[in-house]
């Protein structure tokens, strides 16, 4: 460009323009030359930069997905067998006369429906990732409350900003838990119109709660009620991961919080 713009000037410029101004105008041009190149080549950059931070973000989010689908058939999958292992040495005894039928039955009830919980959850956490900005943790609590609100008829909202990095493949799989012990909770024992499902989070911490318009638990202390297992092991599993879980219940309805310590929202 230069070596042309000397020719140019040169040859054709030189009555119009004096020695001084070309040499004022040579950088002038290269600038707008070296632009007009650079423009082009830096957006291809970032278009690269942008479709390796996709593919970078699409195999975390599948490595966190196969993480939490091996946790769940690690943990309650194999509880669960040991479960039902257990009810086939009970239904021995009934035939022995040593057990009520109507007890092996309710635990087989039981069993059944927290198995097909689990196989769905570990199903849908193996569907292939639609895109880099799907949310893994937002579409895993969606898909739970689009099933409790088919299978109980009521209306389901949902507000989630809480990002699936905030928390660690364990902490996913253990707040997918006390969220799905709260829907069931929901379906078994409330006669709700509406539920609802809330992710949040700040700069000290994040929030969850599920709320419905239901009945509410008429008892001064809801995790001290006898065979009120499934919220005494929300508790739990909430404690174990240093989250602090409130339940507030009245003829409003119930409010199930799930914050990390620190949470302000």
């Amino acid at each position: 460009m230069v070596g042309i713009w000397e020719i140019v000037r040169h040859q054709f410029l030189m009555p119009y323009l004096s020695m001084d101004m070309g040499n004022y105008l040579t950088p002038v041009l290269v600038f707008l030359f070296s632009i007009v190149l650079l423009l082009p080549l830096f957006s291809l950059m970032e278009k690269n930069a942008r479709e390796l931070e996709q593919e970078r973000m699409l195999k975390t989010a599948m490595e966190a997905r196969e993480a939490l689908a091996k946790e769940l058939h690690d943990g309650i999958a194999q509880s669960l067998f040991l479960l039902s292992v257990r009810i086939d040495r009970l239904e021995q005894k009934h035939e022995r006369g040593e057990m009520d039928a109507e007890t092996i039955g309710q635990l087989k009830k039981n069993v059944h429906e927290t198995n097909r919980y689990v196989r769905q959850a570990i199903s849908n956490l193996k569907v292939p990732v639609a895109g880099a900005e799907t949310s893994l943790l937002a579409q895993s609590v969606q898909e739970q409350l689009k099933q409790i609100a088919r299978e109980v008829t009521v209306e389901a909202a949902m507000d989630w900003s809480l990002r699936d990095e905030t928390l660690s493949p364990a902490e996913q799989a253990e707040l997918l838990s006390c969220i799905r012990e709260a829907m069931i909770n929901v379906r078994k024992h409330t006669r709700a119109g509406r539920v609802a499902i809330s992710g949040r989070e700040d700069g000290q911490g994040w929030r969850v709660a599920i709320s419905d318009d239901g009945a509410g638990i008429r008892h001064e202390d809801p995790f001290a009620v006898s065979g009120s297992y499934g919220l005494q092991i929300m508790k739990e599993r909430a404690e174990g991961m240093g989250w602090t879980l409130a339940l507030k219940s009245g003829a409003y309805g119930t409010i199930v919080e799930i914050a990390k310590k620190g949470a302000s929202v």
